[in-house]
C-alpha cells in the first residue's frame, strides 16, 4: 500500500469493513470523492481517501451526524474540537440513562402506580439548573420576607438538596418527595417557624425550659434507643423512659405520674413537626450524607413511649 495505489470500492470496502453501497453513497454525497476513474468508467480511490474513509466510518461509530463529520474531513473543524462537543454531548446522554435507570430501580422496588412513575419521570427529567431553581423557589418562597432570619436561610441554603449524576433508586423517590415537600404551602410556614428557632438556638417549648443539658442528655439516650432497635411501646424502652420522666420531675418540680407523663407527651409532641424532620431526612438521602446521630428526630419514640409505659 502506497500513495500510488488506487482502489476499487470493493477493495475499500474488504480494507474499512464498509458496505459497498454505503461506500457508494458517500462517494456519490462528495464526502469521500472517487480520485479518477477507470477506462472503463469505475470509481478509484486513493490512500488519502481510504484514511478519510476510515476517518469517517469512526466519527460516525461515535455518534456524529455527517455533516458535523464532512465539515471535520474538510478541517472546517478540528477532529478534536468535534470530538471534544460530542464527548461532552455523550456524557449528557449517559447522565440521562443513568437517571432513566435509577427511575426504573425505584418504580421496580416500590411498585409506583402510572401516575406515580410518570410524576417521578418528570421531576427526575429536570436538568441540575432547573432542581436548583426549584430549591431557590422553595428558600426564597420560605424566607424571602423583610424579616427572614440570615442565619436560618443559610442553614437551609448549606443543606441544598443535589440530585446526582447516577443516583440510587432511593436517592430518587426521595427527590421526587422532597419535590413534593417544598411546594406545600403549610410546610414552608412549619419549615419557616422552625428553622428560625434552630438557627437562633432558641428551643421550642418544652425544651426551652427543661434546659439545654438535660435536652442534651434526652436526645442522646432516646438516639441509642433508636440505634438499638428498641421498640418504643416494647418492654425494653419502660427503663429509658421512666428515667427520663424523673429527671424532668425534678426539673419542673412534679411528680412523676400518669398525669406529668401525659403533660410531657403533649409538649413534646408540640414542639416536635414531623414534616420538618422529614425534610431534612430527604435531604440526606439525596445528597448521599451519612445520617448525623445527633440529628435523628427522638421525639416521636419519647411521645410514643411516654404514653405507652405508665405507672
Amino acid at each position: 500500500m502506497d500513495a500510488t495505489t488506487l482502489y476499487s470500492i470493493g477493495e475499500l470496502s474488504r480494507l474499512t469493513g464498509l458496505p459497498v453501497r454505503t461506500i457508494r453513497f458517500y462517494s456519490d454525497s462528495g464526502v469521500v470523492a472517487p480520485t479518477t476513474r477507470s477506462p472503463a468508467g469505475y470509481r478509484l480511490y486513493d490512500l488519502d481517501a481510504l484514511l478519510r474513509l476510515e476517518l469517517l466510518r469512526t466519527l460516525r461509530e461515535l455518534g456524529m451526524d455527517l455533516a458535523t463529520v464532512q465539515r471535520a474531513l474538510d478541517r472546517e473543524l478540528s477532529v478534536a474540537d468535534v470530538a471534544a462537543a460530542h464527548a461532552d454531548a455523550t456524557d449528557v446522554q449517559i447522565r440521562a440513562l443513568q437517571l432513566r435507570r435509577s427511575v426504573l430501580r425505584a418504580v421496580a422496588r416500590g411498585g409506583s402506580s402510572p401516575e406515580e412513575t410518570k410524576l417521578m419521570h418528570r421531576l427526575t427529567q429536570l436538568s441540575g439548573e432547573e432542581r436548583r431553581r426549584l430549591i431557590d423557589g422553595f428558600v426564597e418562597g420560605t424566607f424571602g420576607t423583610v424579616d427572614a432570619d440570615p442565619a436560618a436561610v443559610a442553614m437551609v441554603r448549606a443543606a441544598t438538596p443535589d440530585l446526582p449524576d447516577d443516583p440510587s433508586g432511593e436517592q430518587v423517590a426521595a427527590w421526587v418527595e422532597l419535590a413534593e415537600l417544598v411546594g406545600d404551602e403549610d410546610f414552608r410556614a412549619r419549615m419557616r417557624r422552625t428553622t428560625r428557632c434552630r438557627a437562633s438556638g432558641r428551643a421550642l417549648g418544652i425544651e426551652g425550659e427543661a434546659g439545654e443539658e438535660l435536652m442534651e442528655f434526652t436526645r442522646q439516650k432516646v438516639a441509642e434507643a433508636v440505634e438499638s432497635g428498641i421498640d418504643p411501646l416494647s418492654d425494653r424502652g419502660a427503663p429509658v423512659v421512666d428515667d427520663l420522666v424523673h429527671r424532668f420531675a425534678e426539673v419542673f418540680a412534679r411528680t412523676p405520674d400518669t398525669e406529668f407523663r401525659d403533660w410531657m407527651a403533649q409538649q413534646f409532641e408540640e414542639a416536635h413537626d414531623h414534616r420538618v424532620d422529614r425534610y431534612w431526612r430527604l435531604v440526606w438521602i439525596v445528597n448521599g450524607w451519612q445520617v448525623v446521630p445527633n440529628l435523628i428526630p427522638v421525639y416521636p419514640w419519647l411521645v410514643q413511649a411516654l404514653r405507652n409505659h405508665r405507672p
